[in-house]
């Protein structure tokens, strides 16, 4: 009766999701869901709306000291991701805000709005030392909502005044709104833009990724970034097994062709609350591959759904892991893509006065 309730009476309220259920995050008490009360009433529920509450936080800039990531410090404009994708690692974050890391993740959403200002200090410190900064690292910084709160171009605002480098990656050609900003960047050497493309196929996108840019305008953002000078590359991420690996070479070719000068992937990570979500997203939407496509997930990872070691945790470990690395890196030799990363510019970082401080001044 659960699983019919969900089916036929909840299938409204979640349209454009990508989370089946609103599960309780990990640390709480209590664990709540709903249930088919027998009178069978399964009227049709109205979508749940996107709500965003404020984030005051006092800092933006997160620092990591993780070795396999190619950065150190990252800003993430928002919490929570109305992209909906299923596979996205971030989800099990919003189980710190007491809220569920299934449709909260993606309807609840929290936006920092003095993030710029909260920025400019921390590049004024006089200890601060110079290094990219990564956007969209943890959810997208061009998100829908970033249409109206302008937060990210305001945050890019504050670096470009100071030629302070940056990296995007974000699943949106809402990028491209920002290209006055970004081209006078590039032409410095003070950024670079990858788009992530999971999947060629419409319909797995609309349903593994539901409110992100389709396939064919992110690959239409790669060439308008290239032909404006940005250096810009694709991530094929997350390559899952059984379900899109199929399509990691003709993704590469396809962003080759659109300009891209780089490639990367990573494989799928299952943390946490992940695990529950994606397999109940895989068992509703390809019933048949599912249980393929969960084995074939832990070969790559040592019979667990997840190895979260140093080293492994993007890349997984085995013959099927091993494969999809030698696939990849032959795809990079044959497009091209396998040159040389371009290296961001921090000699040209002038830190920016504070607010304070330009009102001090004034009055001497």
């Amino acid at each position: 009766m659960i699983e019919d309730f969900r089916t036929d009476a909840e299938a409204s309220e979640r349209r454009g999701r990508g989370a089946l259920d609103n599960a309780s995050g990990r640390y709480e008490t209590e664990r709540r869901f709903r249930i088919d009360d027998g009178w069978e009433r399964h009227e049709e529920l109205p979508p749940i709306r996107t709500s965003v509450q404020p984030d005051k936080s006092r800092r933006v800039i997160t620092r990591n000291e993780s070795p396999d990531v190619p950065f150190d410090r990252s800003i993430n404009p928002y919490r929570g991701c109305e992209h909906g994708c299923i596979y996205c690692f971030a989800r099990p974050t919003h189980a710190w805000l007491g809220l569920s890391p299934g449709l909260d993740f993606e309807t609840r959403l929290f936006v920092k709005p003095e993030a710029p200002e909260r920025l400019v200090e921390e590049l004024a410190k006089p200890g601060y030392r110079c290094r990219p900064i990564a956007f969209g690292t943890n959810t997208d910084p061009y998100q829908p909502i970033e249409r109206e709160r302008r937060v990210t171009r305001r945050l890019i605002e504050v670096l470009a005044e100071c030629d302070h480098p940056l990296t995007i990656v974000t699943k949106s050609n809402l990028v491209l709104r920002d290209l006055d900003i970004l081209e006078p960047m590039a032409r410095k050497g003070l950024v670079k833009v990858a788009l992530s493309i999971t999947t060629l196929d419409r319909h797995l996108a609309r349903v593994m990724e539901p409110r992100a840019t389709t396939p064919a305008r992110r690959l239409e953002a790669v060439k308008s970034l290239s032909d404006a000078g940005i250096p810009t590359s694709v991530l094929f991420a997350p390559t899952i097994p059984g379900l899109n690996d199929h399509e990691m070479e003709k993704v590469l070719e396809l962003a080759a062709q659109a300009g891209a000068g780089e490639a990367g992937y990573i494989l799928l990570r299952l943390p946490l609350e992940i695990r529950e979500l994606f397999h109940d997203w895989l068992r509703e939407h390809f019933p048949n591959r599912a249980e393929r496509v969960i084995q074939l997930v832990r070969d790559t990872r040592g019979g667990r759904d997840y190895q979260a070691a140093f080293g492994r945790r993007m890349t997984g470990q085995g013959p099927y892991a091993e494969l999809t690395g030698q696939r990849f890196r032959a795809a990079l030799r044959r497009y091209g893509l396998d040159k040389r990363r371009s290296e961001l510019d921090c000699g040209l970082f002038r830190p920016p006065r504070p607010a304070r401080e330009d009102r001090q001044m004034s009055l001497l």
